[in-house]
């Protein structure tokens, strides 16, 4: 007999009762909001590239290359976040992060030459990856019973910030000046480092005997951990969202106002159109990989940006690129199908360091994207460069039947 809706509401209440139980409710809401601003201000940089081509005369390559340093800084501090998390806890990492990102935030609206514009862009990127990994340990040490749950709203809370940030400052931008776009946000920054320090509880002594840090002894664990099939398949899957998802996140504004002679606002909505839809596609993802299976989830996720992406230089009508613009944004779920896979297949004492490496290797070959993109589009090739990334869609579902359906859970570390 199916379960009754009375049923369902109930069992949805006791649900939300459990996330809010113990002061967890209130380390959940502290370190979505972090992430909610770590994530938003960073899908800023897409919608205001028209404004820092104009002011520091950036062609498309240029541009690219910007965005690369970006996500290539992001890649590289998740390896030392990892660590960070490990060692001192995710107060303290999730802590300094919000800190770096307000004050390097604050060097960006204030640079005077490309040469500091990049250096802050690398150092404010690196700022926000500290708090990556920081908040998926510190939600898999506090929800052990309900670790799915606290992660979707986590990744919601990250989509509404994609969604509803790069909107708010391009409005900003276009009736003030282009650097309170970038701004408003420091003074976000400084509000949320002192809230996680406060809210989010230290790391719990551990025995004396032990050691928490990066030693030989993890590069060896990890060294046999890493070759795992599910590991190396997984973070096959994860290099190739991230190629898609950061060359398309880095141009789609710029192709709409260039390509389909949309204006920046109406771009900039389209553009947060795309994150607002993940709110939804990230819990849908992450209840069909509980039911289905990591295969059958992501080669759902994965076949809508197969088809946006072959249909957008077709495009015209602004329903026609609505409508692409939220087939592709299935690929918004990749991640949530992805990492709980890696997550569970490393061993609890290495978890943050061993994802923390992962999460590097895999930002760091996704940050290539925007660079080569911006130099195929200044020759000329903005449409069939969305046709590649259709293609590394595809790759993705192929990969996925390579994956084993649950990876056995990881063993702990010798101590």
């Amino acid at each position: 007999m199916g379960t009754t809706p009375s049923e369902k509401l109930s069992a949805a209440k006791h649900g939300a009762i459990d996330l809010w139980s113990g002061g967890r409710g209130k380390v959940l809401t502290a370190v979505a909001g972090g992430w909610f601003l770590s994530i938003g201000v960073r899908m800023i940089y897409p919608v205001m590239i028209p404004y820092l081509r104009s002011v520091y005369g950036l062609d498309l390559t240029s541009a690219g290359l910007l965005l690369t340093t970006l996500f290539l800084a992001y890649a590289i501090g998740q390896f030392p976040g990892g660590i960070l998390s490990d060692r001192f806890g995710e107060r303290v990492t999730l802590s300094v992060s919000a800190l770096i990102s307000a004050i390097t935030l604050t060097l960006v609206v204030t640079a005077r030459s490309p040469i500091i514009l990049f250096s802050a862009t690398a150092l404010f990127g690196f700022g926000t990856a500290l708090y990556a990994v920081g908040r998926y340990t510190v939600l898999t040490r506090l929800y052990t019973d309900r670790l799915g749950a606290a992660n979707g709203i986590t990744a919601a809370s990250q989509d509404a910030g994609q969604s509803i940030m790069p909107p708010i400052a391009s409005v900003i931008a276009a009736v003030t000046l282009w650097q309170y776009g970038f701004g408003f946000a420091v003074p976000l920054f400084l509000l949320s480092a002192a809230a996680l320090w406060l809210i989010v509880p230290p790391l719990p002594p551990e025995p004396s005997e032990k050691d928490t840090g990066f030693s030989v002894e993890t590069l060896r664990i990890l060294g046999t951990e890493l070759r795992q099939q599910s590991v190396i398949y997984a973070t096959a899957v994860l290099i190739l969202g991230l190629l898609v998802w950061q060359a398309f996140t880095s141009f789609y504004p710029t192709y709409l106002v260039e390509e389909k002679e949309l204006s920046t606002t109406a771009a900039s909505l389209l553009f947060g159109a795309f994150f607002a839809l993940g709110i939804l596609i990230k819990p849908l993802a992450g209840a069909a990989y509980d039911r289905f299976g990591i295969r059958r989830s992501l080669t759902i996720v994965a076949t809508g940006p197969t088809i946006g992406l072959l249909a957008l230089p077709f495009a015209q009508r602004l329903w026609t690129l609505t409508l692409v613009t939220a087939l592709v944004s299935t690929l918004l779920g990749f991640a949530t199908v992805v990492e709980p896979s890696l997550l569970s297949s490393l061993p609890e004492d290495v978890r943050g360091t061993g994802f923390g490496v992962l999460r590097s290797v895999a930002f760091s070959i996704g940050a290539t994207s925007p660079a080569l993109f911006g130099a195929a589009a200044d020759r000329g090739f903005f449409d069939e460069v969305f046709m590649l990334l259709a293609v590394l869609a595809m790759g993705m579902i192929v990969l996925a039947f390579r994956i084993p359906e649950r990876p056995e859970p990881a063993q702990n570390a010798p101590e």
